[in-house]
């Protein structure tokens, strides 16, 4: 397993605490370039932009807010802040505006930058959200929201808005499903299943996971009262018809050990002959698995550290997007689908952990990775980039080169003279080196 070193950060400031979930990457003000939301449990609702330490954006919510997202929640093509706090309140934030009023005067930005701005919309759900989810979970091109609670429950709501209404925020959201789970959901993900078509996913402890139905799609299908089904136990896949439940095989010290999923993890241009989504599965004791949609175990890997985050993130610029999995003491890995592992030690503590596309330097978006600590800091490290995750050598890589050849020719060095081509190369590489020590 190989080691990296990444030193290209910034850190900003943050001074309040917050939930694992209460921060996101997305483009929050439609700009294209990403941003970084969180949310603390104050209240306070910051958006941070390139590699100012300051937040661009702040925002005062209801109550303690547990997690952030960001998205087209209400289906008008553009995206919005959703900040949803323990006590229930739903907050949406459309800070389009901002964006477009960066070339007005300053007053005019103080005024939109400005804490009193009051949310697009407000709505009190069920209290006690743990962790939502804005996606198309069932098939129809719309996204919905799905609200993870701390007692077992999941919930689907989706945007209503009257077609005549001239106010735009006269829309609610109103409610489609509620599933009951038998353990903690510790993740909210959505996966393409075999026939293509998305499934909603949950994970549940001891690394199993829950695809959960939308029986509301069902022609003629009975929308009895949410949640009135008995939860389902392992193993009784049939028994219900909103909750299949799945225990993935193989070593798991705890049946009860905490779980975290993501999904929908592209296979890039070599993966297109498959509908089958991969999604992965990480726990608390330290196991990791990629799986696809058909329940193939594609690897399984055990380390020695507690993991309680896990992302997705293109590394080496194939279009394939690896496994980043976080562990409270800041050691993260880097896993590809050929179980090729890299790691990588961040310094501190974490608090919270992701890993996203962010707009942090050169006004593009690029790989990074984030890391909340217990000092009050919030850590980027940008440009997260590999040229491979296998490892190599030297000579092979040049070789694979056309100018190498060219310029050893130059040289008057035969390329097919293995001997004589590491001789060269060890001498351009470390013998000025030798023979400084020599002396």
């Amino acid at each position: 397993m190989r080691s990296l070193s990444y030193v290209q950060r910034v850190s900003l400031d943050f001074t309040g605490t917050l939930f694992p979930h209460a921060i996101c990457i997305g483009d929050a003000d439609n700009d294209s370039l990403n941003e970084i939301i969180v949310g603390d449990t104050s209240g306070k609702l910051h958006v941070y932009k390139n590699d100012d330490s300051k937040p661009c954006i702040t925002r005062t919510c209801t109550g303690m807010l547990t997690c952030v997202g960001v998205g087209d929640i209400c289906n008008k093509g553009r995206n919005f802040v959703v900040a949803v706090g323990a006590e229930g309140w739903f907050h949406l934030f459309d800070l389009s505006v901002v964006a477009g009023a960066r070339s007005d005067s300053s007053n005019q930005q103080e005024s939109l930058f400005s804490d009193d701005q009051k949310p697009y919309f407000t709505q009190h759900i069920p209290a006690n959200t743990k962790v939502i989810l804005i996606s198309d979970i069932d098939g129809d091109g719309l996204s919905e929201l799905v609200v993870g609670y701390t007692d077992r429950v999941v919930r689907a709501f989706r945007w209503d808005e009257p077609n005549d209404s001239s106010d735009p925020s006269s829309g609610q959201l109103v409610p489609l499903k509620k599933w009951l789970l038998e353990g903690q959901v510790d993740s909210l993900s959505v996966n393409p299943g075999p026939d293509g078509l998305p499934e909603l996913m949950v994970s549940q402890p001891g690394c199993g996971y829950a695809i959960l139905e939308c029986t509301w799609t069902q022609q003629g299908s009975s929308e009895e009262e949410p949640g009135d089904e008995a939860p389902p136990t392992p193993g009784s896949e049939g028994h219900s018809r909103d909750v299949v439940l799945h225990l993935t095989t193989g070593r798991i010290h705890n049946k009860n050990v905490s779980t975290h999923l993501i999904g929908s993890i592209s296979r890039g241009s070599k993966g297109d002959s498959t509908k089958c989504g991969l999604f992965a599965l990480c726990t608390l004791d330290g196991t990791l698995k990629l799986l696809d949609s058909s329940e193939q175990l594609m690897w399984s890997v055990q380390v020695d550290h507690q993991l309680f985050a896990l992302q997705k993130l293109d590394v080496t610029g194939d279009g394939r997007e690896e496994v980043v999995a976080c562990a409270w003491d800041g050691q993260t890995y880097i896993i590809d689908h050929n179980r090729m592992v890299v790691r990588f030690q961040f310094d501190e503590n974490v608090n919270a952990f992701c890993a996203g596309q962010y707009a942090c330097k050169d006004g593009k978006n690029s790989p990074c990775l984030v890391y909340v600590s217990f000092n009050q800091k919030i850590y980027v490290y940008w440009r997260v980039e590999l040229e491979r995750m296998e490892p190599t050598h030297l000579l092979r890589v040049l070789d694979e080169r056309p100018e190498f050849k060219a310029q050893l020719e130059q040289l008057g060095v035969d390329a097919g003279d293995t001997m004589a081509v590491r001789g060269l190369v060890g001498e351009l590489l470390y013998g000025h080196a030798l023979k400084n020590i020599c002396k």
